[in-house]
């Protein structure tokens, strides 16, 4: 007869195996921070969207170049955040929202997480350039704006850190334009303006909600050094020049700028709002998630209003 302990004894070890397995894709997603490269894919793919409109191309004729782009720039993005963690190591341990990373945890060694950066920040390069050699550049140079500019130079000195990261988060849109449209248009200057100066309140709101995290890290991020009522000032201020970028995208027509007013105004309002709200955080938290609506509402109207409706 055989021993019970015995005929049970697989199944803890495929639990322990799914267990580990489950762990494992929590630290990838962790290292390449998955809703960053989810936000900036949108941006990419209205930028090659509306480089395809206006130069009268043909989407479906350039599915192999679609594709590069969107594997390409997520693999940039996802080398770059990988670095970022690499590097922020000896500070993640300090902060909350970052104190269960690989890095800090040591479920990866720390040697393969830096090579494993190295090694997908090239291949996102290599596989952009197969598009064309201008939304590779822009790759690059988003790359090194975020990972040697803002992670390894700026973060840790200046509060102006979060302007100079805000390069790279408005390059994604310039790749995905660059890769139909090396000459590039005015629309997507005005994409990339958009993209950069939604940066700066957006991360402000959430450097208000993690003010803490950050002052323990010892990272000079505007609430911490110089107050919630003066980062209220700047956030208002970056809100409020975003109100007049989409006429220069009028020939996206009447209903894309119209929307594009009632979302700048509205977040404009509510940025006002808080200099009379008693709650900072709870301000700053209604900031922060109006911003990932705006972004993510204003750039699928502009694909949207561009679709080829049969009439």
């Amino acid at each position: 007869m055989d021993n019970p302990r015995t005929a049970e004894s697989p199944a803890p070890q495929v639990i322990k195996s799914t267990v580990r397995e489950t762990s494992f894709l929590a630290d990838i997603k962790s290292l390449i921070k998955v809703g960053i490269i989810n936000s900036n894919l949108i941006t990419t793919f209205t930028g090659f969207w509306l480089a395809v409109y206006f130069t009268g191309a043909s989407f479906t004729d350039q599915w192999l170049t679609f594709l590069l782009t969107m594997f390409g720039t997520a693999f940039v993005i996802a080398g770059g955040c990988i670095l970022n963690n690499w590097y922020d190591r000896d500070i993640d341990h300090l902060m909350a929202r970052t104190d269960s990373r690989p890095t800090v945890t040591g479920s990866i060694p720390i040697n393969v997480i830096k090579w494993m950066g190295v090694i997908v920040s090239v291949l996102g390069i290599i596989i952009l350039s197969f598009t064309t050699i201008p939304a590779a550049l822009f790759g690059a140079f988003g790359w090194f704006t975020y990972v040697v500019l803002y992670t390894m130079w700026s973060k840790r000195k200046y509060t102006i850190n979060t302007v100079i990261g805000s390069f790279s988060g408005a390059v994604p849109p310039l790749i995905g334009w660059a890769a139909i449209d090396p000459g590039l248009q005015l629309e997507a200057v005005i994409l990339f303006l958009i993209m950069f100066i939604w940066q700066t309140p957006h991360f402000l709101a959430l450097a208000m909600k993690k003010r803490d995290d950050y002052k323990a890290a010892g990272i000079p991020m505007l609430p911490v050094v110089h107050g919630f009522r003066m980062t209220k000032r700047q956030i208002v201020i970056y809100v409020a020049c975003l109100l007049p970028l989409p006429i220069y995208l009028a020939s996206l027509g009447s209903i894309f700028l119209s929307i594009a007013f009632a979302l700048s105004l509205g977040w404009l309002i509510l940025g006002i709002a808080g200099f009379f709200m008693k709650d900072d955080y709870k301000w700053a938290t209604w900031m922060f998630v109006y911003s990932l609506n705006y972004l993510t509402i204003m750039f699928l109207t502009m694909v949207l209003v561009t679709l080829p409706f049969p009439y």
